[in-house]
């Protein structure tokens, strides 16, 4: 396992702890205080979960278990996969932070917060780019070759 797909499993874990403390807080506020949660706050553990855990998730094992680029591959390149990683966990961490500040009217926040969204955008379409060679069969052919069914 590469440190990069140690990093991607590992924040991962970090933003699911996130969201789960979120989560716990939007709990609290709705049985204890009868308050709801204002959308931002949803929005915040929605993508603290979905995205920074969930797709952290996915992206570290696909990273992990996809076939290494065939020798001489020019459409691979590591350096994506880092920049991907960079891109989603702060887009994501700074996405989350921007949406739980109390300070809603300000145009500078919300300007943050969809450049924060954008680079999540980037940072997925970047990655599946970067990997789209990696998506193919290994060892499975050869079987099949042989004639094996599964």
């Amino acid at each position: 396992m590469t440190s990069l797909v140690r990093r991607f499993l590992k924040t991962a874990v970090v933003f699911l702890a996130v969201g789960l403390a979120i989560g716990g807080w939007m709990l609290a506020e709705r049985e204890l205080h009868h308050r709801a949660t204002s959308p931002y706050v949803t929005s915040a553990h929605t993508h603290a979960i979905l995205v920074g855990f969930v797709m952290m998730m996915i992206l570290g094992v696909a990273q992990w278990m996809f076939p290494r680029p065939v020798k001489g591959d020019w459409r691979y390149h590591p350096a994506l996969a880092e920049a991907a990683y960079w891109l989603l966990s702060c887009g994501t961490a700074v996405r989350v932070v921007g949406e739980l500040l109390p300070a809603r009217d300000t145009t500078w926040l919300g300007r943050v917060i969809v450049a924060a969204g954008l680079a999540q955008v980037v940072a997925l379409c970047v990655f599946f780019a970067n990997m789209w060679s990696r998506i193919r069969a290994a060892g499975s052919r050869l079987r099949e070759e042989r004639g094996e069914r599964f």
